[in-house]
């Protein structure tokens, strides 16, 4: 049974996309926790349903739209940590600086507290006045946001995983593979095995190479040259494949093209002194939008003949966490195109060392390493912003012009607005476009759209042919003509009195129900309240049922929601044996009638928190007596009760106090500032140099320079705030120019890859309503003229299901029950194959008698006959003849004679049945006293003189000699190396005779 469930992100216009996979033996597969600019919490109450029986989930890319929630999740649904979680390293540390830029970005991404009194959600609380506060919950730090993600389980590609079971559903036999997507650095197709359903799930791939990226992985990647999808992706049961992008035409020339189209726009922005804002993601696509711009640069620089433009431009990147991801970047190369792993084995400055290499880049036109960058300045604060902008409004027209890199894409957070907002009146100035954002007219949904779809829709009209104007650099740039662009702000301010009293009903409300799931499953939970520390303590696998969690969880939450707002505590029979910690003055609990952990003493262990070095550790554990000291303050003062140094460091101090300006200073001297969300960052000094912050330019004109520690930052609100919000008008004069860097497959690619990879059944989900149902029309146009039908005769069945609706895409199977005669079971030989048993046979097939059937079971057969027969009437069941029950029996296969067995004798080869893994191949070898070693990727050396090759279509090749070692190599025989590499693949394998 498979039964596919879009939670976001069907026939919507929203990118967000979630999607629930439930399989035999109540398995859920929650694959993708996408959100979308708006961060409306009301999109997250189906998915919130689903996670006390979710068994896994599965990460797809590093973007908004497939991991927005993601942090989200983790704080506020206390179950959902507990859940696995699978994906690939890179999604998983470009997605959590991702997720830190988001929240250091915008205070609506912590999302505003719901007003509706729901017992079935974590949001109920009383609200006394019926009006919306906009309350914001609190946001989860940058330590919380690690921790989460430290939580992802990592994968690489093409390496089959089975996860192990886990409390909800038992995933014996579900095995999970990752392959390239193509669209982002570590962007996944999953191919998911559980028994007879083979699923795909391929949303938002990229067929066509990229200088970062390679293709997707369904013709072998790059490199590959195939003309077939590959073994492992070919004929799924169901192919679950996104539909963004099905109605738009590749760009003629590919990514030359593309390429030259924005730097042409580029130079004639610049040329004027103008300034070029480019709004993209700080995670996924800008990777390859840095890189194109870099080498640009770096071949205008080459060139001392040449009047490029590009030469005396300045080129920034605008992003909070922007030097993290370009750090991780650097070091995933592997993960990248094979043209990147190339130019670093062709750099001649990564055999010497940094430093040298960064001085050779400064006296030579040599390109470097890959985000090594030489022209290419990254900021990360907003006060480097203004200055940058400062000064180019000062030299107008008559300065260098500037081109900005700048998140978000959708101008809805993130640098990229403000820019915006300082640019717009300058009709030099140009903004260039790099996703098409289009709204449906026919969109069922009501919200505001973003600035992004807004300068779309004015390109687009402005634009007298769209097609023509995305192929061209001199159309592509359509004036702003004065357009008016609405916009709306928000700001944090501290909440009211009465604000603060619901925020705090809140509080209490979160407290006491996850008391209560720690009493019944024994799992620590972190709570929502600020002045609680994020909890590391977890337990073991709960003895009860999760149904019976779910049901404990959903009556305290009723029992509270419809209970007087002045009284909010559980009694002591609610508590269970957690009243033993939490309950004052309580010490005994009576345990006779109890079962499962009511029969024990509450305890939870601490879990170790660990990385790929090893277990973390607290530093301030290690602290020296006087540094201790330092830290906490001195013991007489505490003792005296000495309040008069408010600002001194481990001082309480009141809810709305403040720091002094310029922030407390440790006692190694490095300062902290506050940020707006109210959270202590680290010093800004430090986290540059961490992040390989370092810029190769003229301190005279460093744009970017931070200025002097003491410079005071945007006034912060602390403590539990709410959103204020507020419109603005933006007069746009200012060029709009569109150039496609979304790298999505286009229309081509998906009705090319679609029909060749043969799936039993499609279903649609991620795009728009009208070109899903496009792409729908010529699926079915094309599997119909195909010929391959179902038994109805129809053609393959294609589905596009709407947000919430189920769709049953089992795979269609027939079972046919025989008997085989005792002379046949004699004869079989039974081979194993990885714990199933393969057998070949041939057989006459016969019609049971009546003597196959014993007298003792004659009744149990009569009972099959009377349900065949369930509309014939009663008088006539009980006059059964005996002709009707020899043909009720299951037929018999039995031996051929031997007078027909020559003519029923199979000339065909024999097959070999099984999948042979080139990892138990190795290990097989090596205890076998060979010396087996990879040598490249799907290579595998034995003894230095034979080679086997797994092909993408799992063939299997072995090359090489059986004969004796060279004289002078090694004293072990070799002889028969080959012959015995065979013999070991064979035994892995079940060969059937034809």
């Amino acid at each position: 049974m498979f039964t596919f469930t879009p939670l976001l992100g069907a026939l919507s216009d929203s990118p967000a996309s979630q999607s629930l996979l439930e399989l035999d033996g109540g398995l859920k597969i929650l694959i993708d926790v996408g959100w979308d600019e708006t961060f409306d919490v009301k999109k997250l109450e189906q998915l919130e349903r689903q996670i006390p029986t979710l068994s896994a989930v599965l990460l797809t890319h590093a973007t908004i739209s497939h991991i927005g929630a993601f942090a989200h999740c983790c704080k506020h649904f206390p179950l959902f940590t507990r859940i696995p979680i699978f994906a690939t390293t890179p999604v998983a540390s470009l997605g959590r600086t991702l997720l830190q830029d988001l929240y250091n970005s915008t205070p609506l991404a912590s999302t505003i507290l719901s007003s509706s009194s729901s017992s079935e959600t974590s949001y109920a609380y009383t609200n006394t006045s019926g009006e919306s506060s906009n309350i914001l919950l609190q946001p989860p730090t940058d330590e919380e946001i690690a921790g989460y993600f430290s939580l992802i389980h990592p994968l690489k590609y093409s390496q089959p995983h089975q996860p192990l079971s886990v409390p909800s559903a038992s995933p014996d036999g579900l095995t999970i593979t990752a392959y390239n997507a193509g669209h982002t650095l570590g962007g996944t197709i999953w191919h998911i095995q559980h028994g007879l359903e083979s699923i795909v799930y391929a949303v938002d791939w990229n067929q066509a190479r990229d200088h970062v990226l390679a293709s997707a992985a369904w013709l072998g990647g790059t490199g590959a040259g195939g003309t077939d999808v590959i073994e492992q992706l070919r004929k799924p049961t169901a192919l679950i494949c996104s539909s963004r992008g099905a109605e738009q035409i590749a760009l003629p020339g590919g990514r030359i093209k593309r390429d030259e189209i924005l730097l042409d726009t580029i130079r004639s922005t610049v040329a004027n002194g103008g300034i070029v804002l480019i709004p993209t993601d700080s995670s996924a696509r800008v990777l390859e939008l840095a890189y194109v711009l870099e080498r640009a640069w770096r071949e205008a620089a080459a060139d001392p003949t040449s009047s490029n433009p590009l030469k005396g431009a300045k080129l920034y990147l605008a992003s909070k966490n922007i030097g993290a991801t370009m750090r991780y970047a650097r070091s995933m190369i592997e993960w990248m195109d094979e043209g990147m792993e190339e130019e670093i084995q062709g750099d001649p400055s990564q055999n010497r060392s940094r430093d040298k290499a960064q001085k050779d880049s400064q006296t030579s036109g040599k390109a470097g390493a890959p985000f090594d960058f030489k022209y290419l300045r990254l900021i990360e604060r907003k006060k480097q912003v203004e200055r940058l902008l400062d000064r180019a409004a000062l030299s107008r027209g008559s300065g260098p012009g500037r081109v900005i890199l700048a998140s978000d894409s959708t101008l809805e957070w993130g640098f990229s607005r403000e820019i915006l907002r300082r640019i717009a009146v300058d009709d030099h100035n140009t903004i260039v476009l790099t996703e098409s954002l289009t709204i449906s007219s026919d969109s069922e949904e009501h919200h505001r759209s973003t600035i992004g779809q807004d300068l779309w829709g004015l390109w687009a009209n402005k634009s007298a042919n769209v097609q023509n104007a995305i192929m061209s650099a001199s159309a592509n740039r359509v004036p702003g003509g004065g357009a008016l662009l609405q916009v709306r702000d928000v700001s944090p301010a501290p909440l009211a009195e009465n604000e603060l009293y619901k925020y705090q009903q809140y509080l209490a409300t979160q407290r006491k129900l996850q008391d209560t799931l720690r009493a019944g499953d024994g799992a620590a939970i972190t709570t929502a309240d600020v002045a609680d520390d994020i909890s590391s303590a977890s337990s073991s696998s709960s003895e009860d049922s999760d149904s019976e969690h779910q049901g404990k969880a959903l009556n305290v939450s009723m029992s509270l929601a419809h209970s007087n707002r002045h009284k909010l505590g559980l009694s002591n029979k609610d508590l269970g044996v957690m009243v033993l910690i939490k309950g004052e003055g309580v010490y005994d609990f009576d345990v006779r009638g109890k079962r499962g952990r009511e029969r024990v003493f509450p305890y939870v262990a601490k879990r170790k928190r660990v990385d790929d070095y090893g277990e973390m550790i607290r530093p301030e554990e290690y602290l020296r007596a006087e540094e201790r000291e330092d830290l906490d303050g001195p013991a007489e003062a505490r003792a005296l009760g000495n309040t008069e140094s408010s600002g001194s460091l481990g001082q309480k101090r009141r809810w709305n106090e403040m720091l002094p300006q310029g922030g407390r200073r440790l006692s190694n001297g490095t300062a902290k500032r506050r940020r707006t969300n109210g959270k202590v960052g680290v010093n800004r000094d430090a986290k540059t140099r961490a992040n390989g912050h370092d810029r190769q330019q003229d301190e005279s004109d460093d744009e970017s320079s931070e200025g002097s520690d003491a410079e005071a930052e945007d006034p912060v609100t602390t403590g539990p705030s709410k959103a204020v919000f507020s419109t603005s008008t933006i007069d746009l004069k200012l060029g709009i120019a569109f150039v496609d860097f979304a790298g999505l497959h286009d229309k081509r690619s998906l009705q090319t890859l679609i029909p060749l990879i043969h799936p039993r059944k499609v279903i649609l989900v991620g795009g728009m309503k009208q070109e899903t149902m496009s792409l729908a029309a010529d699926c079915r146009k094309v599997f119909a003229g195909s010929g391959e039908s179902s038994k109805s005769g129809s053609a393959v069945d294609v589905f596009t299901p709407t947000i919430g609706r189920s769709v049953d895409a089992s795979v269609d199977t027939n079972a046919w029950a025989i008997n085989l005669s005792e002379s046949l079971l004699k004869r079989l030989q039974w081979q194993k194959v990885k714990g199933l048993g393969v057998v070949h046979l041939i057989g006459r097939l016969a019609l049971s008698r009546i003597e196959n059937f014993p007298n003792d079971n004659f009744e149990m057969n009569k009972k099959q006959k009377l349900l065949e027969d369930v509309k014939t009437d009663s008088k006539k069941q009980s006059t059964t003849t005996k002709q009707d029950v020899f043909l009720a029996g299951p037929p018999v296969l039995d031996v051929i004679p031997a007078n027909n067995a020559a003519s029923t004798r199979s000339m065909s080869r024999p097959l070999h049945v099984g999948d042979l893994r080139l990892a138990d191949l190795r290990r097989t070898l090596q205890n076998s006293g060979h010396v087996a070693e990879f040598r490249g990727e799907g290579t595998l050396l034995v003894d230095g003189v034979v080679a086997v090759r797994k092909s993408g279509t799992g063939r299997v090749e072995i090359e090489g000699g059986g004969l004796r070692a060279a004289e002078g190599g090694s004293s072990r025989n070799r002889e028969g190396t080959f012959f015995a590499v065979r013999n070991k693949i064979y035994e892995g394998l079940a060969v059937v005779n034809g």
